[in-house]
């Protein structure tokens, strides 16, 4: 495993939970760089290279080296790289599938990523590469699932933490869309369940205005990361770094059990 590589906690024992993840969306060297100063700075626990924003992603050997760059420049701080598609909220790129997955293994083989995120509604055979590939060089899988129109049942979102088990990530992460707050309590309802059901870490989060609690308190009911912003937002409803750290330390402080 790559030497600053993070295991996130299943609950809330041990390391810090959540763990911090902040974006970075330059979307050319220069402009990556001089972001990853600024947030580093705020010392995140996780930054989350975003390369569907960058405007060079189809120089694989450039965005390899930008990989130690970006560590070089962080301090170490663990990376997690992410091409979120278009279908599920990302950028539109001029990649095939099957190059992006080329991409995915030149940073890989770098040494220098610690976590790789893939959506789980891919193809079986696409994901099952991906997932050969990060155990190859000892890279934690997170596979995700997005849904920007709506909120599903909380059966519905169960199953896709599940499924996301079941074709081997090492990390199940679940976005949705709230049009009411009972989508919020579906979405934390079934990030409980999961948490208590699988064997993972579970992460979660419901997106826009109304989502935006559950960025602070995802937590309490098993999500083991949250998004905030460092400098630039990377989807709706985040927050400040610095917003989301005070109040993860006041909701934390409020339910310590009183023996602590």
């Amino acid at each position: 495993m790559p030497p600053h590589a993070i295991q996130l906690p299943r609950n809330a024992t041990g390391a810090r939970f959540p763990a911090i993840c902040a974006p970075l969306v330059g979307r050319t060297a220069q402009r990556l760089l001089d972001e990853v100063a600024v947030v580093a700075a705020k010392k995140p626990d996780i930054l989350e290279w975003r390369v569907d924003f960058f405007e060079g992603i189809a120089d694989t050997a450039s965005m390899a080296d930008l990989c130690g760059r970006i560590k070089a420049a962080s301090g170490g701080i663990p990376l997690l790289v992410t091409r979120r598609s278009a279908r599920e909220g990302g950028e539109r790129i001029e990649l095939t599938e099957a190059q992006v997955i080329a991409l995915y293994a030149a940073v890989c083989r770098t040494g220098h990523v610690d976590l790789l995120d893939y959506e789980a509604g891919n193809a079986p055979a696409e994901v099952a590469e991906v997932r050969e590939m990060t155990r190859a060089h000892r890279v934690q899988l997170l596979l995700s699932f997005h849904d920007f129109q709506s909120t599903p049942a909380v059966e519905a979102i169960a199953d896709r933490f599940a499924r996301a088990a079941q074709l081997g990530a090492d990390i199940a992460k679940v976005a949705v869309m709230p049009r009411s707050m009972e989508d919020v309590l579906r979405l934390l309802e079934a990030t409980q369940r999961a948490s208590r059901e699988l064997a993972i870490p579970v992460v979660s989060m419901s997106m826009g205005r109304l989502g935006a609690i559950t960025r602070l308190c995802g937590w309490a009911f098993g999500s083991a990361m949250t998004f905030a912003i460092g400098e630039s937002p990377s989807a709706p409803g985040q927050m400040a770094i610095e917003d989301v750290g005070a109040g993860l330390a006041l909701l934390q402080k409020a339910l310590r059990p009183d023996d602590l």
